[in-house]
């Protein structure tokens, strides 16, 4: 188990906007502790961005994967890098 705080930034693409997934997200962010934000990317993508230990950032992941948001994604591009500190979760 990691306690060390991380980033992780994920565009999911696929059928993922329209569909509640930034709202399922946040309220699994939040229920989570996670910081961060999701949003809707120009080109029909969602971007998660999230701060929290390794172990809880891979759970977030996990519980959005295996949510009715599942079969929506078509495609993941996961990036990890050192947190910046972020507060709160925004939505946009």
């Amino acid at each position: 188990m990691s306690d060390t705080l991380c980033q992780v930034r994920v565009r999911f693409e696929g059928d993922v906007q329209g569909v509640g997934f930034r709202y399922v997200t946040r309220n699994l962010a939040i229920a989570l502790g996670v910081a961060g934000g999701v949003e809707n990317l120009p080109d029909g993508a969602v971007q998660l961005v999230a701060e929290g230990s390794e172990d809880v950032l891979k759970r977030l992941l996990l519980q959005i994967r295996v949510s009715r948001l599942g079969p929506n994604i078509a495609s993941e591009k996961i990036e990890w890098r050192a947190a910046q500190g972020l507060g709160g979760f925004y939505y946009r």
